[in-house]
C-alpha cells in the first residue's frame, strides 16, 4: 500500500508532463526536428572497433593517369569521406515459426506396516484403535501430470530507402554512417533512423548499399502523433500493469 502511495504521485506527475505536452500542441501538427550535425547530438558516440596494423599509403606516381584511392580512371563518386552522403536500401523480410510441446506423467504409491515389532504387537490394542490394521499403518499415493505447448509465428517486412551521412572513417577504411528521416502526413509523424558500419567495397556504383552489409546495424521505424497517441495505453494503465501482482 505504501509503495502504491509513493508511485501514484510520480505517475500523476509523468502523466501531467505528457498531458501538458499534448495540450500544448492541440490543433497543431508535430514539429519537425531541425537539420543538425549528427556528431553533435547527445546520443552520438564515436565508434571504437578492433583495427589492423596501420599501413603506409602508396605515394603518388609521377606522370601516371591512375589516381590513388579511385577504382576507375575517373573520380569516384561514392561516399568515402566524413560528410559524404550514401543511400541505404532496407529490405527486411523475416519469418520465424517455432513450435514446442512437452508432456510429463508420474505416479507414486507407498505402503508401510508394522505387523511385528520386538514382541510389542500384542500391545497394539492398548494405544491403537481396534479399526487400525498394523500391516497398513501408512499408505500414500500421488499422481502428477504436466502438459505444455507453445508456438511463435512472426512475419515482418520493412522496405525503405534512407540517406545517411558518413560520420567517421575508421583506420582500416570502413565508414561509420548514420541518418535520420522524418515524414509528416497530416498530424502523424514518422521517424526513420539508421546507423552502422560499412565497407567501401560494398558500396554500389550508384552510391547505394544494402542494409545486410551494415555491421552493428541499428534500424528504427516508429511514429508519433494523433494516431500513435490512441494506440498507446494511458500512463495510469502502464503503471498499474507494472505494479499490480495479479
Amino acid at each position: 500500500m505504501r509503495m502504491a502511495l509513493l508511485v501514484l504521485p510520480l505517475a500523476m506527475g509523468l502523466a501531467g508532463c505528457g498531458s501538458a505536452e499534448r495540450l500544448a500542441r492541440i490543433g497543431r501538427a508535430p514539429e519537425m526536428a531541425p537539420i543538425t550535425d549528427p556528431t553533435r547530438g547527445p546520443d552520438y558516440r564515436p565508434v571504437s572497433m578492433p583495427m589492423p596494423a596501420p599501413q603506409d599509403s602508396r605515394s603518388l606516381v609521377a606522370n601516371s593517369l591512375w589516381r590513388p584511392g579511385s577504382r576507375t580512371f575517373l573520380r569516384d563518386q561514392r561516399a568515402a569521406s566524413v560528410g559524404d552522403l550514401i543511400t541505404i536500401l532496407v529490405s527486411i523480410k523475416d519469418t520465424a515459426n517455432l513450435s514446442n510441446s512437452t508432456e510429463r506423467s508420474r505416479e507414486n504409491s507407498e505402503n508401510m506396516g508394522i505387523p511385528r515389532l520386538l514382541g510389542l504387537d500384542a500391545s497394539y490394542a492398548r494405544f491403537l484403535p481396534n479399526s487400525i490394521d498394523p500391516t497398513k499403518l501408512v499408505e500414500a499415493s500421488s499422481a502428477h501430470s504436466s502438459t505444455g505447448s507453445g508456438r511463435v509465428q512472426r512475419n515482418e517486412a520493412v522496405t525503405m530507402r534512407i540517406a545517411a551521412t558518413v560520420t567517421q572513417v575508421l583506420p582500416n577504411g570502413n565508414l561509420v554512417v548514420g541518418g535520420r528521416q522524418q515524414v509528416r502526413v497530416n498530424h502523424e509523424m514518422r521517424d526513420l533512423t539508421i546507423a552502422g558500419i560499412i565497407r567501401p567495397q560494398d558500396i554500389a556504383s550508384d552510391n547505394t548499399v544494402q542494409h545486410d552489409r551494415l555491421a552493428e546495424a541499428r534500424i528504427a521505424y516508429g511514429g508519433r502523433g494523433t494516431v500513435s497517441d490512441v494506440q498507446q495505453p494511458r500512463y495510469g494503465q502502464q503503471v498499474l500493469d507494472a505494479i499490480l501482482p495479479f
